[in-house]
Parts: structure tokens; sequence; C-alpha cells
């Protein structure tokens, strides 16, 4: 197949979720004999070669906005595909959706994955959260299929707008590094920290996590990996509430080795979101079988299980139980780490995402 990806900021990846996913998903397919093209967006990528781990990359301009990147990317990303020959566009965001029209008129199979209830973030406005309601329901109508992450996503979907979704969640790779090059960096040692990965954005409740983390009683670190570029407020207010905590560590965007790094030596993981479906961080975290303490939504219930430990929705106070609790008994580490290792193999494995994407795709086709 030709097979085309769309609505996100590219790969490799520097930014977030779709990106990483991206990442995995797009040079497997190219390794099981397939075309693939991914776009790009050149505030972003400044990688210089035409083909990325056998991807073809296709960098086009867009608006560096809140509210404009992401739709006037995905506009001219749909007419420059409109006039190449592929397959299939696979487009990323349920904000994308009344683009995926236009790839049909050529005669190309859209697939859209809607990601999560994006019109619940913080960040949004009125516009925002208005646009992405509208964005909800021509998902239901302009595409050929549209994709769910998680059992949560899909049944919102059919029980709001009458739609079916496929469900196909995101991917981890079981993998420990031992190199500590980043950890060196942040004057870090194995086990001395606990990782926090996410964009620093309100809904993904970093302030929680430090919150909780400032009463807890130990010398372990918090080490916050992420950033965000237009949440400049919420983000000084996250460096505010930890000046007078040295325990605490930002690092800003960390992808690649040092990503493994701060995954394969971390004591534990929070996960803290409350908005998407299958959060590609958590999985991962899970994948380097780390004990994993998670924000008890739905979504993150779904993932997790029996395999973590999960703390009452956004409260301070459960958080910090639940994280010194897990300071004081270290015995619990290895027990909930192999767990969550074994219900990524079982779960969550590439080799399974990837056989739902080819097959879905294929099917799409008729084939």
């Amino acid at each position: 197949m030709k097979i085309a990806i769309m609505g996100f900021r590219g790969i490799p990846a520097k930014y977030g979720g779709f990106e990483t996913f991206i990442e995995e998903l797009a040079p497997r397919l190219v390794q099981r004999g397939h075309e693939v093209t991914v776009y790009g967006r050149s505030n972003i990528i400044d990688y210089k070669d035409k083909y990325y781990k056998g991807v073809r990359l296709v960098i086009l301009a867009t608006v560096s906005h809140k509210y404009l990147d992401t739709v006037v990317h995905t506009f001219l990303s749909v007419v420059h595909c409109s006039f190449c020959k592929y397959d299939v566009v696979f487009m990323l965001n349920a904000a994308n959706s009344p683009f995926t029209f236009i790839p049909r008129l050529t005669g190309k199979k859209v697939v859209l994955n809607v990601d999560g209830i994006e019109r619940l973030r913080k960040k949004w406005s009125w516009i925002g959260k208005l646009y992405y309601r509208i964005g909800e329901y021509f998902a239901t109508k302009l595409p050929n299929v549209i994709v769910s992450d998680a059992e949560v996503i899909r049944k919102y979907y059919l029980q709001t707008y009458k739609r079916e979704s496929v469900m196909i969640p995101y991917g981890a790779n079981i993998e420990k590094v031992n190199s500590k090059e980043i950890l060196e960096r942040f004057n870090l040692t194995p086990q001395s920290y606990i990782l926090y990965v996410s964009r620093l954005e309100p809904e993904n409740n970093a302030h929680i996590v430090i919150e909780a983390f400032k009463g807890i009683k130990t010398e372990k670190k918090l080490v916050i990996v992420g950033d965000a570029p237009y949440a400049i407020k919420y983000k000084q207010k996250l460096k505010e509430m930890a000046e007078d905590d040295p325990r605490i560590i930002f690092t800003g965007f960390v992808f690649g080795e040092g990503y493994k790094e701060f995954q394969s030596h971390a004591y534990c993981y929070i996960h803290a979101t409350e908005v998407g479906g299958t959060h590609p961080a958590l999985v991962e975290a899970m994948g380097f079988s780390n004990s994993v303490i998670v924000n008890g939504t739905p979504e993150n219930i779904e993932v997790v299980g029996e395999a973590g430990i999960i703390y009452k929705k956004n409260d301070i106070k459960d958080l910090r139980e639940k994280i010194q609790y897990v300071i004081d008994n270290p015995d619990i580490i290895q027990y909930y780490g192999e767990k969550a290792q074994k219900r990524v193999e079982k779960n969550f494995s590439w080799d399974i995402v990837i056989d739902k994407y080819e097959f879905l795709f294929l099917r799409v086709l008729g084939r």
C-alpha cells in the first residue's frame, strides 16, 4: 500500500504522543513492504534528509499559533496529497476531520484517529471547545473509518454520535537501557527519582503531582519531563510551585535515548493526565517495567487494569499517600513492574498494534 500520514507535527518525534506513535508505526509499516509518507511541520521538524527510517518526509509550512497551527498545516497537507498517488490517508486528531473529505474527492480512502475528547482540555477557550465539538461530529460523517485508542473513547462516539469506531490502542516496546548519560547531566542515579512525563498543560496535572510530592518524606527527586509551546503561564506557575523544593527537576522535552534512560532507571512512574485515551507515555512506562501510579480516570484504569496503583481522580491527598506508600515499601516496586510489563506484552505490543492497522488499511481498500 501507499500510505500518507498527517495531522500531527511530524517525525522524528519532538513533541508528544502522536509523534512518538507515528515514529513507531510508520517505519514498521515500511518494514512490511508498504510505501509510507509522513507530513511534518516546518516550525517543528528540522530533519534535512528526505527519508527517516525508510519513511518519506514531506515538510510543509504552517502558522505558529495555538489555534491555527494544526488546521493550517493539515489543510496544506490534504491539498498536497490530493495530487499524489496514495491508497490510504491516515489522519490524526478529530480537529482535522473537516478536511478528510478532500482526499476522498480524488478516490483515496481516509482513516481518522480521533484521539481523546479534546474539547475537555482546559487550555481551550469556548471557541476551541466548539471547534472540537464540530470536529467530533464531522469525524462521524466524512472519513471512511474512524479509530479510537481506548474502549472509553469508542463507547463515547457510539453513545454520543451512534458511530462505531475501530479500537486500536497505542503500543510499547519491552526494553531497558543501561546507559546513564541523561541522568549524569541532571546529577541523578538509578532509582533515585520518581518520573513524570507529559506535555505541561493544565489537564495533565503536573501541578497536582508537584503539590503531592512536596509533602513526601524522601530524598528521592521528582523528575518532570515535558514542555508545551503555548502554556507559558501554566509553566511559570509550575516553576513557582517548585522553587522552594530542590528535589523537583524540570528537564524540558527529552526524546530518543535520553527518554529511554529516564524510563529505564526510574524508581516509579506517575501518570496524572485526565483527558485522552491510551496515553503513549503510560504504556511506555509499563513496557519499561516501571511501577506506575495513575490518576483514576476511566481511560487510565482501562490501560493499567490491576497492573498499577490507582489514586482517586485529581486527589492530591490520595496521590501523596500512594507515593509515600511506594517509597516506604520498595518491595512492591518489582511486583508491580513485572505485572505492568506482562500487561504490555499481552495487550499493547507493537506487533499487535501494527497488525491491526495493516489489516484495517487493507480492509478499507477492499483487499
